[in-house]
């Protein structure tokens, strides 16, 4: 079997690749990048082809294809980024201050 080819994919694998791609390709990501991708992301969701015998499935893991595409929270509105400048402030200006170091006691002989 040559390097690269599909024969040991089962159909629902070869949609789930599809799917993956096409999604890619709305991203703008080019074609060969996507089908790269694709592929990548539904072998390590099933541990590859899966096509030869029967009874020995593994569990697939769908967390890979949840994790693209995520992006940074947005940032925080003008009063959440002021309450949290007003909470620094005080801690600073509130905190306790350092002890003063412990008195050595001096023996009595």
């Amino acid at each position: 079997m040559p390097r690269g080819s599909k024969s040991k994919y089962t159909d629902k694998q070869k949609r789930q690749a599809e799917h993956i791609e096409d999604s890619y390709r709305e991203r703008g990501v080019p074609q060969d990048e996507a089908e790269a991708r694709a592929w990548a992301t539904v072998n390590k969701m099933t541990g590859g082809g899966k096509k030869s015998g029967s009874g020995r499935g593994k569990e697939v893991d769908p967390s890979p294809a949840r994790t693209g595409g995520k992006r940074a929270a947005p940032p925080r509105p003008g009063a959440a980024r002021r309450n949290v400048a007003h909470r620094r402030r005080r801690l600073q200006k509130h905190a306790p201050a350092m002890p003063p170091p412990a008195r050595q006691r001096s023996e009595a002989g």
